[in-house]
């Protein structure tokens, strides 16, 4: 068999590409990112990281450390009367965290840096070929041999191009044009949107003075490469809500269209898809980042289960089940908020008003809207489990810092024993009043101890969803789950 240059090749160094590569390092497998960008900045439109991404950050201890650079949002005000309250979610992050893309890509480098990942530069892939042994990559004159490879490369993907997956979908709006800017006016602490009958924009605070606006004119379309025109933002925005709140300073001006895409499949043999390459949406609800982080956190694990050889059979197969129905479900949510955004005539933008802000009283459908917004309604299907587990206190910190070093998680009232598993599972045990801690700046109030876990052991996978739950006294339920999961015992 030849030579392998990695357990895992990574396609694409965004966000996707390096969660997924230090979560493959940290694991203690051989991986390598290759990216095609030299040494030119990642101006990419995604400004937005939501709750369920935060905690996911969080069991990785990054998530203090992004959201110093950034500010939270707690309301999300959508065409004049709509309003989305995600400061009442329950999660230490009940917010929106506004910060560039830049800002997560520098964090997730530097720690797959940390763990040992081999990140290139100016390494374009070219195309691929799978064989028995392993997977071939192509980058120019030189070919990379990899157990498994991954495609973050965005919605252009060489990786999904080279493995025949189609890209079904349709482009949903044409030139939208992009600015950061300073407002003489702050609306702060809200991300703003309203659409006209001709046109819409949003902004949103990076809590630096610097504000990102989105800006749509149906009347001008052009390619993306056109440039910005200041003094149009201006004029779309004072359109959209009757102000330009004061826009001046624009430190960078943009353009983009915006597609509806899925791939039918995110596996084909050994080369997985991920994030953009995997699908893309419209920017509507500031998804698309965080799906592609989440599914790197879904994927990570299961590849590093399967490269140490303990995986049960089937476990890489999950993947593709259970992140494809979460991509298709983004691509629903940010496909209606848009088309909302789009109404044109008065009558229909009257009904959009009147029924959305109606509905926003509804606590089972604002809890609905702000858990899907946020990430935190995502859920699995399979027996036993599939819901985000909730982060509790336990007697030696919290659940997701107990999740920090990859490994699944079994709470039970009292040390369980996990049957030779120590390398891939720890027991842990609840603190009597299990506080759900509040923000890292401001700890919230105290929450009691969920339903029942003074009777329950839950298993918890190490991306922080429920794996099984069952009764204290279920040794044989427990043992069942473990090997479902986390595979054979090691002999003791």
């Amino acid at each position: 068999m030849t030579t392998l240059d990695a357990d895992v090749i990574v396609v694409g160094a965004g966000p996707t590409g390096l969660l997924l590569g230090g979560d493959l390092a940290a694991a203690g497998l051989r991986c390598t990112v290759l990216e095609r960008r030299r040494d030119e900045p990642n101006t990419t439109r995604a400004f937005a990281v939501h709750a369920r991404t935060l905690e996911e950050l969080d069991a990785r201890g990054l998530a203090d450390e992004l959201i110093a650079t950034g500010s939270p949002v707690r309301e999300l005000r959508l065409f004049d009367k709509v309003h989305v309250d995600i400061g009442r979610l329950p999660t230490r992050f009940p917010y929106l965290l506004v910060t560039p893309q830049y800002n997560t890509e520098r964090i997730l480098h530097a720690r797959a840096r940390k763990h040992g990942a081999t990140i290139l530069s100016g390494a374009e892939v070219v195309g691929l070929a799978q064989d028995p042994d392993g997977v071939t990559v192509r980058t120019g004159e030189r070919a990379w041999r990899a157990r498994y490879v991954v495609g973050a490369d965005g919605i252009r993907s060489a990786v999904r191009q080279s493995v025949g997956l189609p890209f079904p979908g349709r482009s949903v709006v044409q030139s939208i044009m992009l600015a950061d800017v300073r407002l003489a006016e702050h609306p702060d602490g809200v991300l703003t949107v309203n659409a006209v009958a001709d046109g819409f924009a949003f902004i949103a605070p990076f809590g630096d003075g610097w504000f990102r606006v989105f800006a749509w004119n149906p009347h001008n379309p052009l390619p993306d490469t056109a440039p910005v025109d200041f003094d149009e933002v201006r004029a779309v925005a004072r359109h959209a809500f009757g102000t330009d709140f004061g826009m001046q300073d624009a430190r960078w001006l943009s353009r983009f269209h915006s597609d509806e895409r899925q791939a039918p499949h995110y596996r084909v043999g050994n080369v997985f898809i991920a994030g953009d390459a995997a699908h893309c949406h419209s920017p509507a609800g500031g998804q698309g980042m965080n799906t592609g982080l989440q599914d790197a956190a879904n994927l990570g694990w299961k590849l590093a289960a399967t490269v140490r050889g303990w995986a049960p059979d089937g476990l890489l197969d999950t993947y593709e089940a259970e992140r494809l129905p979460v991509g298709r479900s983004v691509l629903r949510t940010s496909g209606a908020l848009i088309r909302l955004g789009m109404i044109r005539s008065a009558l229909g933008r009257a009904v959009r008003r009147s029924v959305g802000a109606t509905a926003m009283h509804v606590p089972p459908v604002a809890k609905r809207a702000a858990d899907a917004i946020s990430g935190l309604g995502i859920h699995y299907r399979y027996p036993g489990g599939g819901d985000r587990a909730d982060d509790i206190r336990l007697t030696d910190g919290r659940l997701y810092e107990a999740l920090r070093d990859g490994r699944f998680v079994v709470i039970a009232p009292s040390h369980v024993d996990i049957g030779g598993r120590a390398d891939r599972v720890r027991s842990v045990v609840p603190a009597k009043s299990a506080v759900l801690p509040g923000e890292p700046a401001e700890p919230a109030g105290e929450r009691a101890v969920p339903s029942g876990v003074s009777d329950t052991v839950t298993l918890v996978r190490p991306d922080g969803y429920v794996a099984w739950t069952g009764d204290v006294h279920d040794r044989s339920g427990l043992e069942g789950a473990l090997a479902a999961w986390c595979g054979p015992a090691v002999p003791r």
